[in-house]
């Protein structure tokens, strides 16, 4: 990417403006539709929405000739500002928010990248942007694609995978939640008392799938999203730390983020491949984030109910002290699958402790828990369900059946690193290697 600089801004190839503008995007667009929600009323919150999407156009149009400004994400915000003060100027109803938008700009002053919102305000608002989209007027399964939505900049389609549902599916529920939010009209805040542990439960859910797609994304050419994991843990810690979100689950939660996230820089070789946990160089594993991880498992012991996010954390806990893949304590994994599914009995968490189970009794005894799973048939279209019975059939030397296995995940494999792992293990298949 070749880059020209001057005194305001570098001048950047279109190719390299539109990868800024897609990390601003998915960095910056919720803090933006978050601040600008509380400005215009949660009712516009599809007006708040257009109104950052514009400004990304904008930038898009502008900055492959002008040049990206020193502070891209304050120009963004800056441009949503004007956008928002043009279309209060234009409409009647929002004659009461002018005078806001006005301290703003007066605030914001002349100094070239200046803040616009004081970084307790965007926190502020952000927060309650989680609990609105949880509010209980949303239906269940609208409340974490709204939050994905509207905070993190998921797309339909990228929602639709982490959900393994249907665009349109989506797009219907986005469209209700919305509708619900005018109807009801939903406060703009952070909840309190018992509505509160309402939705907290919500909200944790948001934010492990905005992790869950960051650590394994569902399309493009990489296998990790680095900034979405960085986002769901930056997100946590911003509700751990609020008296509203000071909760074991929450510490729980961000436990479970910061285990996993501490093996990001192994999963994958220099060519972007992906490695297999007993192929991980562990030297890379980031140990002052497994100390966090560590420190906030502690912390969410406090009182006696435990969460899926307290087992799941356990599970990550076990592979991160393993000084080595083979004194991996799976004896203690598969006790916590156990315990795990009577929270969750869904086919993926079924799927996973399968694995357990052929670490524990062996890879035969791992294919029938596997065969045995309840609703397996959720998992049709699901690639890592064929990559585990075709490792499993290729641990037992049935080199025939485990490269079915292996095709098969490879036709519904979405990013191009397990496209390759899995290429990679069907190729041994038909050159006879072992497992």
């Amino acid at each position: 990417m070749r880059v020209w600089h001057s005194d305001t801004s570098v001048m950047v190839e279109p190719t390299g403006v539109s990868k800024l503008v897609e990390h601003l995007f998915r960095d910056e667009s919720g803090k933006m539709v978050a601040t600008l929600t509380r400005i215009f009323g949660i009712e516009h919150l599809n007006l708040a929405e257009d109104v950052v999407q514009e400004a990304l156009s904008r930038a898009l149009q502008t900055w492959p000739y002008r040049g990206v400004p020193q502070n891209p994400s304050a120009w963004i915000m800056r441009a949503s500002r004007n956008l928002a003060l043009d279309v209060i100027r234009r409409q009647k109803i929002f004659h009461a928010k002018e005078a806001e938008i006005a301290r703003l700009i007066e605030r914001d002053g002349s100094t070239p990248g200046a803040a616009i919102f004081s970084e307790h305000e965007i926190a502020d608002d952000r927060l309650r942007m989680m609990f609105v989209c949880c509010h209980p007027v949303i239906p269940s399964e609208a409340q974490v694609a709204l939050a994905l939505k509207t905070l993190c900049g998921f797309s339909v389609t990228e929602i639709s995978r982490a959900f393994l549902t249907t665009e349109a599916a989506i797009a219907k529920r986005l469209t209700r939640a919305k509708q619900k939010i005018q109807e009801a009209r939903v406060p703009y805040e952070i909840p309190a008392g018992e509505e509160l542990a309402r939705r907290l439960d919500s909200v944790l859910q948001s934010l492990y799938l905005l992790f869950n797609e960051g650590y394994k994304a569902s399309s493009g050419d990489n296998l990790v999203r680095e900034e979405l994991c960085r986002e769901a843990i930056r997100l946590t810690e911003l509700l751990a730390q609020h008296l509203a979100g000071n909760q074991p689950k929450t510490h729980a939660l961000l436990a479970l983020m910061l285990l996993n996230a501490a093996r990001l820089a192994a999963r994958e070789d220099r060519e972007g491949n992906l490695l297999r946990l007993q192929e991980q160089d562990r030297t890379r594993w980031n140990q002052a984030m497994i100390a966090r991880g560590i420190s906030h498992l502690r912390e969410s012991a406090a009182g006696d109910a435990a969460s899926e996010y307290h087992l799941q954390a356990g599970i990550a806990a076990c592979h991160a002290m393993a000084i080595h893949y083979e004194s991996t304590d799976w004896d203690r994994i598969l006790s916590l699958y156990d315990r795990l599914t009577e929270f969750d009995d869904s086919p993926v968490i079924a799927l996973n402790r399968a694995v357990a189970v052929a670490n524990v009794r062996g890879p035969k005894v791992g294919l029938d828990a596997v065969r045995s799973i309840r609703g397996r048939e959720k998992l049709s279209s699901y690639y890592l369900l064929y990559a585990v019975i075709g490792d499993l059939e290729m641990r037992l030397n049935n080199r025939q059946a485990a490269a079915q296995e292996f095709r098969k995940a490879f036709e519904l494999a979405e990013t191009k690193s397990e496209r390759a792992f899995l290429l990679k293990r069907l190729q041994r298949c038909v050159d006879g290697e072992t497992a």
